[in-house]
């Protein structure tokens, strides 16, 4: 059975919602919505997460996981947080920009030089600035969680843009994502993800762009042998509160809640890079996949336009140049 938006709404405005109490006789338990499994590097983070919480306010806030997106999606899951629905949900940059535009700075192509860049900008001032900035939106940020970088995927080599001419690339229903692949020379075609398998192994699109983890969680490495790492965008993943449940916290709450997802986020660093390289030992020992090293220059003088039209975007152009800052 299929939820609409509207019964969905009611559903965990009713069921769970109502469980949510603020009483200072009675502990707090909060929602946790998210569309990973109970073995996913993201749903053992939040678990870390949860257990701190508990510790940081003994037992007066409680974190309750909903994983596999058993409250539906992550743009559904958004706008019931939105509406004061649901307490706590995962979403990603790429996402988030049609909620709030400061998310857009992170789904610029090479807007981090590297993951050491990656991580100042998250831990810093330009990244809490944006997880502060949707209040008004219905939403608070409260954390980032890795999900790791994402290069191309096909069956031949991708070591230049020229290598994309011809080439329908699967993308994310982003804008952005359409935009960067124009630009590097390719044929943007986006595409739900769950469809992207049977695509590949039936020559619908040619390729595909992703972290190393679509390879073998997602069985892409069957269909798919040559992985070229030129690392073209690291979208994080981000942890959200209902502006609503937020500000009924009182302010002791609030910073155990922010210092656990904080500490949640460095715990993720680990895990995640333990995940990701299980898959490519996986990938290449097990379904023969080729890793290619990319010379990434030629790439990000392809999407230079896309940084130049950011630093002109009054949305975002002062936190790229908070993030251009931050490169060493």
């Amino acid at each position: 059975m299929r939820w609409n938006k509207k019964a969905l709404a009611t559903f965990v405005t009713c069921t769970l919602a109502a469980t949510t109490t603020f009483s200072a006789a009675a502990a707090t338990t909060l929602k946790l919505s998210h569309n990973q499994d109970r073995n996913h590097p993201v749903h053992k983070s939040m678990q870390y997460m949860a257990d701190k919480v508990k510790e940081y306010t003994d037992g007066e806030v409680k974190i309750r996981i909903y994983p596999n997106g058993q409250l539906g999606t992550q743009r559904e899951s958004m706008e019931l947080l939105q509406n004061g629905a649901l307490d706590i949900s995962k979403s990603n940059a790429s996402e988030m920009e049609s909620f709030e535009p400061a998310y857009g700075a992170f789904n610029i192509p090479y807007i981090f030089r590297d993951r050491e860049h990656y991580y100042r900008v998250m831990a810093g001032d330009v990244g809490q600035k944006i997880l502060e900035a949707s209040h008004d939106k219905g939403f608070v940020g409260l954390t980032y969680y890795d999900a790791g970088s994402r290069s191309f995927y096909a069956n031949k080599e991708i070591k230049s843009p020229a290598d994309l001419k011809g080439m329908k690339i699967r993308v994310q229903p982003s804008p952005t994502a359409v935009e960067m692949i124009k630009l590097m020379g390719g044929s943007p075609t986006p595409l739900a993800y769950g469809e992207l398998y049977t695509a590949l192994q039936q020559g619908v699109v040619d390729g595909a762009e992703n972290n190393p983890t679509a390879l073998t969680n997602s069985r892409h490495g069957e269909v798919s042998k040559v992985y070229s790492a030129d690392e073209h965008t690291m979208i994080p993943d981000v942890l959200v509160i209902s502006s609503k449940v937020w500000d009924k916290l009182d302010a002791e709450d609030q910073t155990a809640l922010k210092k656990a997802a904080n500490e949640s986020m460095m715990y993720h660093k680990e895990v995640w890079s333990e995940m990701t390289e299980k898959a490519i030992d996986k990938a290449q020992k097990s379904m023969n996949v080729k890793f290619v090293s990319v010379e990434k220059q030629p790439f990000v003088d392809a999407v230079k336009p896309m940084h130049d039209a950011a630093l002109n975007n009054p949305a975002i152009a002062d936190y790229v140049r908070g993030i251009d800052a931050l490169v060493q």
